[in-house]
């Protein structure tokens, strides 16, 4: 569907046509539920969720290069290069890394601020040399450009029914809600990268500290203070949610099944990690296929319904014509999200 997402998004160049489609199989190779979500969205819209998707997943790899020897002096190198490069592309509206083209191309298409990108760089930067958080306070402060960014730089793309600065905030929360999750969801994983995402100060209430999950990762055994510190932060992340969810209906209609989508299968990422009994520091926890099928199909009702609307709005009209849909809608479209 890639050349009907590049037509319908007025993406004529051959040479961005590639880029966009570069963008659009790091997606699909790494943000599984995110790409999956994405294809509730209108078609013309896509494209453009794919580059923003695409230069993050290549900044978050040079911070997480592991086992390719690069140390942090060079991964420091390659994010600078990045940087410049996406300076320039921002700038010029060229590049000759393909994921700086779209992305520049769709900051331009969307008007998305300029800054966002810059926050989310520093972010990265802090991630090759700040390994844990005093507290929740510090994290939110690195959150802010590593995923409450990542928030407002959808918001042009989705579009909202209000002015978008009242959905903002929303929109940021949501970005945090996602990172939060993934922070809870891959502990083990993080922490085998050397890093810490949970707050020193949630882990010591507790009685934990680095050193304990050191322990339960490498022997494989479990520690009830540990269970606990992870349900505070799974009660946190569930409070972050709830932040984020006057924000559903501050999209535009056909925006928000996908969004609605992304929120119900994240959140069940929190339920999966729940019913695996907390054991993040030993397995990764996944929400089952029949959960995502459910939420697949009624994320295609949804995405339905709100074609007939726009549809019904548009034959009321004189001269109106119909918004672009998500696609066709059937049950091959429900196994691929499942």
């Amino acid at each position: 569907m890639t050349e009907r997402e590049l037509d319908a998004a007025g993406v004529t160049d051959p040479a961005l046509r590639e880029a966009y489609r570069h963008c659009r199989q790091l997606n699909a190779r790494h943000g599984r539920t995110y790409f999956l979500a994405t294809r509730l969205l209108p078609v013309e819209r896509r494209p453009a969720v794919h580059a923003l998707y695409g230069f993050a997943r290549w900044a978050d790899d040079i911070v997480d290069a592991l086992g390719t020897g690069a140390d942090t002096a060079r991964r420091d190198a390659e994010l600078a290069a990045l940087e410049r490069e996406l300076e320039q592309g921002l700038r010029d509206g060229e590049s000759a890394e393909p994921v700086v083209r779209a992305l520049a191309d769709t900051a331009r298409r969307y008007g998305i601020d300029h800054a966002h990108f810059a926050d989310f760089m520093a972010a990265m930067r802090s991630d090759l040399v700040v390994t844990d958080y005093a507290d929740y306070a510090a994290l939110r402060r690195y959150m802010h450009g590593s995923a409450a960014v990542i928030g407002l730089q959808m918001l042009p793309v989705l579009g909202t029914v209000t002015d978008r600065e009242t959905a903002a905030p929303h929109a940021a929360a949501l970005g945090v809600a996602f990172q939060l999750t993934n922070f809870l969801r891959d502990v083990g994983e993080d922490l085998d990268r050397g890093r810490v995402y949970l707050p020193a100060d949630l882990l010591a209430a507790h009685g934990v500290d680095r050193e304990r999950l050191r322990w339960s990762r490498d022997t494989g055994r479990r520690d009830p203070r540990i269970t606990s510190a992870l349900r505070a932060f799974e009660r946190l992340t569930r409070g972050v949610y709830r932040q984020a969810v006057p924000g559903l209906a501050m999209l535009e209609p056909v925006s928000r099944p996908c969004i609605r989508t992304a929120f119900v299968l994240y959140g069940g990422i929190l339920d999966a990690v729940a019913e695996d009994g907390y054991a993040v520091l030993h397995r990764r926890s996944v929400v089952r296929r029949r959960r995502r099928a459910v939420v697949a199909a009624d994320g295609l009702a949804r995405v339905a319904a709100a074609r007939l609307r726009a549809r019904s709005a548009a034959a009321r009209e004189p001269g109106g014509v119909p918004l672009t849909g998500a696609g066709p809608v059937g049950p091959r479209m429900v196994e691929e999200v499942a």
